[in-house]
Parts: structure tokens; C-alpha cells; sequence
């Protein structure tokens, strides 16, 4: 599944103007307020072809004041079978290293959102690239330096 990346800022030619029937339960961004998206980011991954709408965008950066974002590129066994969005809530859980012991009680682990999620053509690899803390970046991005972490998927209540 390749991804693009979410949060990548608006150019008018990611842009284009549709005609729809009008429907109370849409609430599409009009034509008219078309510029008014240029330059604003996304807030989720938007398909190609999808309508826009208020919520769909924003000028807040990615990463606001007191977070962080760090990345990591995931193996199959790695990750969650599942296909990640922005958004999902995350756990990093260290991991033994594969010559190691069963780890004895609960595991270390770092709760993240997920920003983008992209697969590394030349490794095969998921990149997912997480919100955290700034407190807690420099300790999460030393663990998943190790190579030794599963991203474990928790629920995507919103």
C-alpha cells in the first residue's frame, strides 16, 4: 500500500472545482473558498477525488508547540496487519532482541498519533512517522534506533 503523506500542504494544483446536488448532510468546502485551502495542511489522508470539507484542513503547524515528530520504518512483523491512518493511536512496545529473553513483566512502550504513513520503495518497509511528546522523543527515537519495537495499534475512537 503506498501512502502518500499526510499533512502535506495545499497547492492549487492538488485542487480542483466539482458541481454536486445539494445535500444538508454535506458540507463541502464551496469553490468560491477554494484559495482560502492553499497552503493550509491536511488533517487526515485525503483520497484523491475526495470532497473537501471545513474539517478537512488546517494552518496549525505539524508539530504544534510541546511535540515532536519522529519516524520509524517498520517490518511486517513490526507492524499491525491493519492499514494505518493519521490519527490512529499508537503504542511503540520495546521489544527483546531476537537472541534475548522473553521480557519479564510489562514491556516499555510509547503512546503516539500517527502523522504519515509511506512504504519505502528500495527497503519495503512502513515508515510511520508519530506525534509525541517532546519530553518523550529523544527516549523513543533512541528505542527505535535499537530496532527492537512493534507499533501496536489501539483504538481509533475519535
Amino acid at each position: 500500500h503506498n501512502r502518500t503523506h499526510s499533512f502535506p500542504t495545499r497547492r492549487s494544483s492538488d485542487l480542483t472545482t466539482v458541481r454536486l446536488s445539494a445535500d444538508g448532510a454535506l458540507t463541502p468546502v464551496a469553490a468560491s473558498k477554494l484559495e482560502s485551502v492553499v497552503g493550509q495542511r491536511a488533517t487526515f489522508d485525503i483520497a484523491r477525488g475526495s470532497a473537501l470539507t471545513p474539517d478537512s484542513f488546517t494552518s496549525e503547524p505539524v508539530p504544534s508547540g510541546g511535540m515532536s515528530v519522529v519516524g520509524v520504518a517498520l517490518s511486517a512483523a513490526q507492524a499491525p496487519g491493519l492499514e494505518l491512518h493519521s490519527g490512529d493511536n499508537v503504542r511503540v512496545v520495546v521489544t527483546p532482541a531476537a537472541d534475548g529473553d522473553e521480557p519479564g513483566g510489562t514491556p516499555l512502550y510509547n503512546d503516539a498519533e500517527v502523522v504519515a504513513v509511506h512504504v519505502d520503495e528500495e527497503t519495503g518497509e512502513t515508515v510511520v512517522d508519530l506525534l509525541v511528546r517532546h519530553e518523550e522523543a529523544a527516549v523513543l527515537a533512541a528505542r527505535i534506533a535499537t530496532g527492537h519495537v512493534a507499533l501496536v495499534l489501539d483504538s481509533r475512537d475519535r
